[in-house]
């Protein structure tokens, strides 16, 4: 071939400023657009051979070479693939691998149209010269008798091209780097870029440094291959070592063998591992196997929960494997890896059109093949495709919770706390995983027993007087504890309609509500347990999905259960009067007091806050408004005293006794702290008197 100098076949006075600027969003990707091209060559030769083509040499071994040079600033590519031709050159790199160059530049005006020209142009190559002033290309086809050709372009729109000298079969590509770019040719740079995009690229890929000075390994000598270049054959002799029998004499024993070793030059270590755990059927893999590829990817030593191998191959390719880390803190705060391949190229970490929002809180691994991306494998396009691939992992996580629910309940309970957080965030994101997950969430009752919403849902057998009026257990008629029915709410003539819905009672903390908890525990009820910043959320969306139940936190209102059975005339009087007591001693003027009977007398009093009070007091600490006094909901809060206590009777035949005020007061803040935490005001007034009281006493 005569030397030949041209331009490149784009209608534009350059278009490398065009790549240089935001073709690519990070420089450091031409290293994966380079050896991805280096792999898709040696496919194709692979696939020459498959079909008879082509025969590859019995000693073929595909490999792709990064040789960095510091000092000269070059990078060179080398691939052992098809190579190409003067006539593909001309197609593959002169004309850009594209037809309607002047289209492709006027889509390219608009960066919104970035993502429509995905497939149609081959502009991988080009990305080098983000990088480089100049670039070469040496390439010798594996067609018979084909003619090695040299290609060098200087980022200008023009290029010059001629026969070239390379022996082997193959593309070498050469890039003269620019002063702001020499850092790639530094090794370790080199190595953390190629691990970072082509740690699982099909092809082995070797990282060397020019001139630099050999390496060597010794090992044994029955190891050696004949690819191997010994220097040195080394023989270590049999160690022996003198020791005493048992009769007191005295031998001498091997304590190490003869040993023929061969000291040769250090075996290359491909960079990448060419198969990769997610492309292996589940079955081919062991607990260890996984582990292992999690500590190796994510660099984390602390051992995944569990995991999902995705494996699937219609109506989409899919592979991939989704780990479950310890995510049993704060929600928001969460930060999670998945990593997204096609064709075992590292495209991007949690591209959120293929990974469902919520998933984004695991580590993983997903390989998709059909993914549609475009020219910089930056975003992708067609939106209806992509939705089905990530409804898919979706429902294969669904599933894979449900099965471990109803197969393997007692591993599941086991990892609960951990997931919970991610489940429920799922279930706000997704309403078809929260369709799916619905009857496998769990719920912790007091007893530390889980149970799921259905479980939850059922009638609760309980004893209706567990306790005596000394408190030692009594047998009983079991009932069921339920709302009331429509029925019996339609027989309370001239009652506003009765809500049928089922209760769930629940605990946010275990300690600050306990006495509200002993109050169940002595009737025989039972509350689940939500203590997360997440379950206020979640539960409300669970609402919103079901009419047949309602949540309710054990002190937002005292359940008939709890009380003894008295006429509301009864104690209509003792309110009025207690009322107005409160009121003056507290000076809170709208201050809502309620007299009940309860059943344990040694409670005095309780503070009830309405559920939807809380849950916006709930929603005041997610924007930093917590420790506010609740009695700013007005109504919401209520003070109820019992009437079968002492210290209440005593207020209520008392009332105008001296110290009756400070013995409401010191009701009031008992009731308030078994609901929330005190100001550090509130405190001290309620230690002084607290003394103040007990000096009472002792007088």
């Amino acid at each position: 071939m005569s030397n030949k100098h041209g331009n490149l076949s784009i209608n534009s006075d350059n278009i490398f400023p065009i790549i240089k600027k935001w073709l690519y969003s990070d420089h450091d990707i031409f290293y994966r657009e380079l050896i991805s091209n280096g792999c898709d060559a040696i496919t194709k030769l692979k696939k020459l051979d498959l079909m008879g083509e082509y025969e590859l040499p019995e000693d073929y071994e595909a490999k792709i070479q990064i040789i960095v040079n510091p000092e000269e600033k070059t990078l060179k590519f080398i691939d052992n693939g098809l190579g190409m031709t003067a006539d593909e050159v001309e197609e593959y790199i002169n004309q850009i691998a594209f037809s309607g160059a002047t289209d492709f530049l006027e889509k390219y005006k608009d960066k919104a149209s970035e993502e429509q020209i995905i497939g149609h142009f081959g502009l991988g190559f080009y990305s080098a010269f983000m990088v480089a002033d100049e670039v070469h290309i040496d390439s010798l086809s594996y067609q018979k008798d084909a003619v090695p050709v040299h290609w060098e372009c200087d980022g200008g729109t023009e290029f010059d091209m001629s026969d070239g000298s390379k022996q082997e079969v193959g593309t070498e590509i050469t890039l003269f780097l620019n002063e702001d770019c020499v850092e790639f040719s530094n090794e370790y740079r080199a190595r953390e870029v190629i691990e970072k995009y082509c740690s699982f690229m099909p092809t082995p890929i070797f990282l060397s440094k020019a001139n630099a000075k050999t390496e060597y390994e010794t090992i044994p000598a029955d190891e050696v291959t004949e690819k191997d270049t010994v220097i040195e054959n080394i023989v270590e002799e049999a160690k022996y070592e003198e020791q005493e029998k048992e009769d007191g004499t005295k031998e001498q024993v091997e304590i190490s063998p003869r040993q023929e070793k061969a000291k040769i030059i250090k075996r290359p270590v491909p960079l990448n591992d060419t198969n990769p755990l997610w492309g292996k059927h589940p079955n081919d893999c062991t607990d260890e196997d996984y582990k292992a590829f999690y500590r190796k990817v994510f660099m984390d030593y602390k051992e995944p929960l569990f995991w999902i191998h995705l494996n699937m191959d219609y109506p989409f390719n899919l592979k991939g494997i989704l780990y479950f880390p310890k995510i049993n803190t704060e929600y928001d705060s969460i930060e999670g890896t998945i990593k997204l391949y096609n064709n075992q190229v590292f495209i991007a970490d949690n591209i959120k059109e293929v990974i469902p929002e919520f998933l984004m809180l695991l580590k993983g691994v997903i390989d998709c093949p059909d993914l549609p991306l475009n020219v910089s494998r930056s975003a992708l396009q067609n939106d209806g495709f992509v939705k089905k691939i990530s409804d898919y992992i979706t429902k294969k996580v669904a599933d894979k919770l449900a099965g471990m629910c109803k197969t393997e309940k007692e591993t599941y309970e086991k990892y609960w706390d951990d997931i919970s957080p991610f489940i429920k965030f799922g279930c706000l994101k997704d309403e078809k995983f929260c369709d799916k997950m619905n009857d496998y969430i769990l719920f912790k009752n007091l007893d530390d027993k889980y149970l799921t919403l259905p479980e939850c849902l059922k009638p609760v057998e309980k004893k209706e007087e567990a306790v005596d009026e000394n408190g030692n257990p009594v047998e009983a008629e079991v009932v069921s504890e339920d709302t009331k029915t429509e029925e019996a709410a339609e027989a309370e003539d001239g009652e506003t309609e009765k809500d049928t819905r089922k209760t769930i009672y629940y605990v946010t903390d275990l300690q600050q509500q306990s006495q509200y908890i002993n109050m169940f525990k002595e009737q025989g009820m039972d509350a689940v347990i939500l203590d997360h910043n997440i379950d206020t959320s979640f539960i409300t969306q669970l609402e919103r999905r079901n009419e047949h139940y309602r949540f309710q936190r054990i002190d937002a209102d005292l359940t008939d259960s709890l009380k003894e059975e008295t006429s509301e005339e009864e104690l209509k009087e003792a309110t009025e009067t207690l009322t107005e007591v409160f009121r003056n001693a507290l000076k809170r003027e709208n201050l809502n007091v309620k007299v009940e009977k309860l059943k344990n007398a040694a409670i005095s009093s309780v503070i009830t806050l309405s559920e939807e009070g809380r849950r916006m007091q709930d929603m005041m600490k997610m924007y930093g408004m917590a420790g506010m006094d609740p009695s700013m909901f007005g109504g919401d809060v209520t003070l109820t005293l019992n009437s079968n206590n002492q210290l209440v009777t005593y207020i209520l035949e008392h009332k105008d006794s001296e110290h009756v005020p400070m013995f409401c007061e010191q009701l009031y803040d008992l009731a308030m702290i078994s609901n929330h935490p005190l100001t550090p005001d509130e405190m001290s007034k309620f230690i002084a008197r607290s003394n103040e009281i007990m000096m009472l006493l002792a007088k």
